[in-house]
C-alpha cells in the first residue's frame, strides 16, 4: 500500500463500510500514524483535524470498529474499510452519520444473527431448534415454505406473497447454515453466471 499522504497534506480520507449489510457508516481522516495503528489494533484510528490527534472510534462510546478488510482507491489517496462495528457508529447514536434507513443488506445481518443463535445455543430460539432437529427437518420447512409460496403466487394478496417470500429466505439461510455455506457464496455463483454470458 502506497498512499499518497502528501496530496492532501498529510491526510487521506477514509470512507468506514459495515463488512457486513455494506453500509456506508461515516467519513474520517488518517495520516500515517493512524494507519499504521489501525492496522496494528484491528481497530479503526482516525487522526482529529480539530483536535490535532489519533483517536481510535469507540474509545469513549465503546462502539469500536473492528477492521475487516483495506482497500486504496485507484488514485491511491483515499482508504476505504470494512469493519464491524460494535454499536451506533454516529455520535446521534444512528446506524450511520448518512442517516440511512433502509432494508439493503439486512439478509447479511439476518445470517450473522441465525449463526449467534445456533453457536451460543440459544434457548428459546426457534432458529436454534430447527437447526437442533437436523438437516432432513430444515430441509423440509424450506420445502413447504417453498409451496406455501407458490400458492401465494396464484393469488393477487401482495401482502402474503411477500410474508411468504421473508419465511422461505429466512428458512434458507438456516439451512445454509447446516451446510456451512454463506448467502456470500451463492452470490458469487449468480455473479459468475451473469458475467459468463
Amino acid at each position: 500500500m502506497k498512499l499518497d499522504f502528501n496530496k492532501g497534506n498529510g491526510l487521506v480520507p477514509v470512507v468506514i463500510q459495515d463488512s457486513v449489510s455494506l453500509k456506508v457508516l461515516m467519513l474520517g481522516y488518517m495520516n500515517e500514524k493512524a494507519l499504521t495503528k489501525t492496522k496494528t489494533e484491528g481497530l479503526v484510528t482516525f487522526y482529529s483535524r480539530s483536535r490535532n490527534e489519533l483517536w481510535t472510534k469507540g474509545a469513549t462510546s465503546g462502539n469500536y470498529l473492528h477492521v475487516k478488510e483495506i482497500f486504496e482507491d485507484c488514485d491511491n489517496d483515499t482508504l476505504l474499510i470494512k469493519a464491524r462495528p460494535d454499536g451506533p457508529t454516529c455520535h446521534t447514536g444512528s446506524e450511520t452519520c448518512f442517516q440511512q434507513d433502509s432494508s439493503k443488506g439486512f439478509l447479511y445481518q439476518l445470517e450473522q444473527t441465525i449463526d449467534e443463535r445456533i453457536s451460543n445455543d440459544s434457548e428459546k430460539s426457534y432458529t436454534n431448534d430447527l437447526f437442533k432437529r437436523g438437516i432432513n427437518k430444515m430441509a423440509q420447512k424450506v420445502g413447504e415454505e417453498a409451496v406455501e409460496l407458490v400458492i401465494e403466487a396464484k393469488d393477487n394478496n401482495d401482502d402474503l406473497f411477500k410474508n411468504e417470500a421473508a419465511d422461505l429466505l429466512y428458512h434458507f439461510l438456516i439451512l445454509l447454515r447446516a451446510k456451512n455455506i454463506q448467502l456470500e457464496d451463492i452470490e458469487t455463483i449468480l455473479k459468475d453466471r451473469n458475467t459468463s454470458k
